[in-house]
């Protein structure tokens, strides 16, 4: 079964989807049955989910930072290391 890729008129899916979609793709791969030729299709959608999961929390930080300022003064004062997504932990 091909990989299905989301597009601008499929509806958006829940953080939770996009995490448990993640996981699926993950254990479909780990499986040797997969084949090469299939693992790498749930390679690129892996990556593609794993963008839209950080787009996502980004959005989210953003308007937690609005909500709260406090937020955004006390991220800059720290450096911390990038968590998986790109943002930091």
């Amino acid at each position: 079964m091909p990989a299905s890729k989301n597009t601008d008129k499929t509806p958006a899916s829940s953080i939770e989807e996009l995490i448990q979609r993640l996981e699926e793709i993950t254990r479909r791969i780990e499986n040797p049955d997969t084949g090469l030729e299939n693992s790498i299709s749930l390679y690129e959608e892996g990556i593609s989910v794993a963008g839209q999961c950080r787009d996502r929390l980004q959005e989210t930080r953003k308007k937690l930072e609005t909500i709260n300022p406090d937020l955004s003064k006390s991220k800059a004062d720290t450096a911390k290391p990038k968590d998986l997504f790109g943002m930091d932990s």
